[in-house]
């Protein structure tokens, strides 16, 4: 259930964040929960090991690097789902940035840990 409740949360927060954020255009609610379904295996599959790759980096600018491999996520969930754009590094930079920051809140609302 709280997997859902996430994917609901996630959907939402994509939908609001592209309202905002010029250069991030969602086409409609169905290409959102593709970008929220996209993003959740990205993250399970595809970060962990850019994380690996990525370790030296990461170490050395004290895991700030962490928010590039965030941003990339997003430009290669752009790449796969088609109602979803992102026009450049910068705007999933600051579109990741939001995301996280939006996902931390409502899950911490919404999410009950047991």
């Amino acid at each position: 259930m709280n997997l859902l409740i996430r994917l609901i949360i996630t959907t939402i927060l994509v939908v609001i964040i592209a309202h905002f954020l010029p250069g991030i255009s969602v086409q409609d609610y169905t290409s959102a929960l593709w970008v929220a379904l996209a993003l959740g295996l990205l993250n399970a599959f595809l970060k962990p090991v850019l994380v690996l790759l990525t370790l030296p980096a990461t170490i050395f600018t004290l895991g700030l690097f962490l928010l590039v491999i965030n941003a990339v996520v997003i430009l290669v969930g752009d790449y796969f789902v088609d109602g979803f754009a992102v026009d450049g590094f910068w705007n999933a930079f600051v579109f990741s940035i939001l995301l996280s920051l939006g996902q931390s809140v409502m899950n911490g609302i919404f999410i009950s840990e047991k």
